[in-house]
């Protein structure tokens, strides 16, 4: 966008020209697309990085967890390696754990810090309960995951319409000017015509990376849904 928008007039009118030959409206629409542009890359950039990072944490946690799991020895490693881990699959089992030992009286839990609680047989509402944390946790951490999604959603079905009335404006400001000039040459037109297009072409340039990042992103968050279900 940014190259697009300050690219250099030359013989042939092009892009620079167009801005310059529009209306106020028509340069304001232009400037505001083009924030527009830089806020949708800012967004689909740090949501890229956090979710490619939720992703990775998560999977790691999961294998270590599904590897020594059953091996009681081993599952002080899975208590650290939650503390550790700040993905979406670790939130959900120190949310799981915390209210689990709730339901642990002090004669379960041995002295040493470092051991594990005798395992106790849960009732229905307790197993009803630390399902319900569970499930809790899983709805915050999708509710952390689409963060700023819906801002690109915003800017997909926004901008082509702000383009659209940019050029509407423009076009019919154009032939207000022949008609108020009393002249129907077609190259007191072009100018008005090619400002008014402008700010279509802006709004496509923000609405289709919008729309594919967008695609990507709510596919990863999709994944990741289904990767905390299943760990669930």
């Amino acid at each position: 966008m940014l190259t697009l928008f300050f690219a250099s007039a030359s013989s042939v009118p092009g892009v620079y020209y167009a801005y310059q030959h529009s209306d106020a409206v028509g340069k304001f629409i232009v400037i505001l697309l083009l924030i527009g542009s830089i806020l949708t890359w800012t967004v689909m950039l740090d949501k890229a990085w956090s979710l490619y990072r939720a992703r990775r944490l998560s999977a790691r946690f999961i294998n270590m967890f599904q590897l020594d799991g059953e091996n009681n020895m081993l599952a002080l490693s899975i208590l650290r390696e939650a503390e550790n881990n700040s993905g979406p699959a670790a939130a959900i089992y120190r949310a799981g754990v915390e209210k689990l030992l709730d339901f642990y009286t002090a004669d379960n839990v041995s002295s040493n810090t470092r051991s594990i609680p005798k395992p106790c047989k849960l009732s229905e509402a307790q197993y009803n309960a630390v399902e319900a944390v569970l499930e809790r946790e899983v709805s915050s951490q999708l509710k952390e995951l689409e963060t700023r999604i819906g801002v690109l959603a915003t800017l997909v079905s926004l901008s082509p319409f702000c383009g659209l009335f940019g050029t509407v404006w423009g076009v019919m400001m154009a032939f207000c000017g022949i008609a108020a000039a009393g002249k129907s040459d077609f190259t007191a037109l072009a100018p008005g015509v090619a400002g008014a297009l402008l700010t279509t072409v802006a709004g496509l340039v923000v609405a289709i990376p919008s729309l594919v990042g967008y695609n990507l992103l709510t596919g990863t968050i999709r994944q990741l849904t289904g990767m905390m279900d299943n760990f669930t």
